[in-house]
């Protein structure tokens, strides 16, 4: 019974990423300067150490990853290449609720209303 309450929190979270993702575009510009695409590869790079340490290694380097993750954040914003399209706010509704009910679901196998 465990494996399937956490299956099915599994799916409402990878259902609420796919939903809240829909609204976000990432691009890039090809820039004949090498220092203009400082930030969207630090920002690639840092997203992606940040993950790598959260899941693997997270006694390792504590709070580390979620430093790293911030930073890549910061420098997708800095870098200007981020798209946010307008959105219902039923839709951000529900592909919140879902995100929260699948991680909720996940870490403690039960929701509280």
């Amino acid at each position: 019974m465990r494996l399937l309450i956490k299956l099915v929190g599994l799916a409402l979270l990878l259902v609420g990423i796919y939903f809240l993702g829909q609204n976000i575009v990432f691009t890039s510009r090809i820039s004949p300067y090498w220092w203009r695409d400082i930030s969207a590869a630090g920002s690639v790079l840092a997203l992606t150490a940040g993950v790598i340490s959260l899941l693997f290694f997270r006694s390792a380097t504590g709070s580390l990853g979620w430093v790293l993750v911030g930073l890549g954040i910061v420098l997708v914003f800095v870098n200007g290449n981020v798209i946010l399209k307008p959105t219902s706010l039923w839709y951000f509704f529900l592909a919140f609720a879902s995100l929260t009910a699948g991680l909720k679901l996940i870490t403690t196998g039960r929701i509280d209303f």
